[in-house]
C-alpha cells in the first residue's frame, strides 16, 4: 500500500474536506482528489461518501482511518524520541492527571520546571478518564492507582488519603463535631459518588453517608470541593495533598480518613530514553521530597 496515498487519505479524513486537506498538505484540491481515487481503486472500495457539506467516511474508510490514526501516533512517538537530545530538554510534553491533582498540586509548581528547562512546554490534560498512553493520547500520566495498561514504565510516587477539613471561620460559627455521628448536624461538601474518581475516596464518602450525613454540595472534582470549603460553606472531604498547602484549613475528626491511595507516574516503554520525560519525572520526585520535608518541619 502506498504510504504517500495513506498520508493524504489521513489528512482528508481528519479534515473532512479535500480543500482543507490540500491546504494542510500544500497540494491542490485536484491533486488530493486524484490520490484518493487512486487509493480507492487500489483497495477496490469506496472510502468516502461525498455530499455538499463535505466528506463522510464509509465503514471501510473508518477502518482505514483507525489504522492511519494509530500509525500517526506511533510516528509521533518515534519523532519525539529522535528529537530528544541526550543533553537538552526541549519541545512539548503532554501530561495527563486528575483535575484535582493537576490544578491544585502540579500546576502551581511548574514554574520551577520552566526555570530549569525554559525550552520545555507542558500540555496539561486534566480529566478523570484514563488516557491511552501506548496510543499516544498523552506522553506521561500521574494517576491515583497503578496503571493496568501494558508496555508502560511505572513508578510509585507517594500515597494520598481523603480527610475532613473546614476553615477556622466555619468552626468558630458552627462548632466542631466531636464524633462521626456529630457530622449529621453539619454541612458536608464532597465529590459526587457517581463520577469517575479514586475508589478509596468514593468509599470514604459512602461510609460518611451511612451516618445520616446529608451533603450540602457535591462537585465532580476536588478543585470545586476546595473552593467551596474555603468559602466557609461547610466541611469538605479533600485529599491531604491539597490541604497541606492550605494553611487556613482545620482538620476535622483527625482520626478519620480514607484508605491509602497510591499515586503512580507512568509513561510508554518507547519513551524510556526521552529527556523530556526524565526531566519531568525528576522534577515531580524532587517536589514531593521537598513537600514532605516542609510538612515534617511544620509539625
Amino acid at each position: 500500500m502506498d504510504w504517500d496515498k495513506l498520508r493524504i487519505f489521513h489528512a482528508v479524513a481528519d479534515a473532512g474536506s479535500l480543500t482543507h486537506a490540500g491546504d494542510v498538505l500544500h497540494l491542490s484540491q485536484s491533486a488530493v482528489s486524484r490520490q484518493i481515487r487512486a487509493l480507492e481503486e487500489s483497495l477496490n472500495t469506496t472510502l468516502f461518501h461525498r455530499h455538499a457539506r463535505g466528506l463522510i467516511l464509509t465503514e471501510q474508510g473508518e477502518l482505514l482511518f483507525d489504522a492511519t490514526r494509530a500509525m500517526s501516533k506511533r510516528l509521533e512517538a518515534a519523532s519525539a524520541r529522535i528529537r530528544d537530545s541526550e543533553e537538552e530538554v526541549f519541545g512539548e510534553l503532554r501530561v495527563t492527571t486528575t483535575t484535582g491533582f493537576g490544578s491544585l498540586w502540579l500546576a502551581p509548581r511548574l514554574q520551577k520546571l520552566y526555570d530549569k528547562f525554559p525550552d520545555l512546554t507542558i500540555d496539561l490534560l486534566l480529566e478523570e478518564r484514563v488516557l491511552d498512553l501506548p496510543m499516544r493520547e498523552a506522553d506521561v500520566a500521574i494517576r491515583m492507582k497503578e496503571p493496568s495498561q501494558a508496555d508502560l514504565i511505572r513508578k510509585r510516587l507517594m500515597s494520598v488519603r481523603m480527610r475532613l477539613y473546614a476553615t477556622q471561620e466555619y468552626v468558630e460559627e458552627h462548632g466542631q463535631p466531636e464524633t462521626i455521628e456529630g457530622l449529621a448536624s453539619h454541612q458536608l461538601i464532597c465529590q459526587q459518588t457517581n463520577v469517575t474518581q479514586v475508589g478509596a475516596g468514593m468509599s470514604f464518602v459512602q461510609m460518611l453517608l451511612t451516618y445520616d450525613v446529608q451533603p450540602k454540595l457535591t462537585v465532580n472534582n476536588y478543585f470545586g470541593v476546595l473552593q467551596a470549603t474555603l468559602s466557609h460553606l461547610g466541611i469538605g472531604v479533600l485529599p491531604d495533598y491539597v490541604t497541606e498547602d492550605t494553611a487556613s484549613l482545620v482538620r476535622i475528626l483527625p482520626d478519620l480518613e480514607s484508605a491509602e491511595v497510591p499515586v503512580f507516574l507512568a509513561y510508554p516503554e518507547e519513551l524510556r530514553q526521552s529527556q523530556r520525560i526524565a526531566a519531568f519525572r525528576d522534577f515531580v520526585q524532587d517536589e514531593i521530597i521537598a513537600h514532605r520535608k516542609l510538612i515534617r518541619e511544620s509539625r
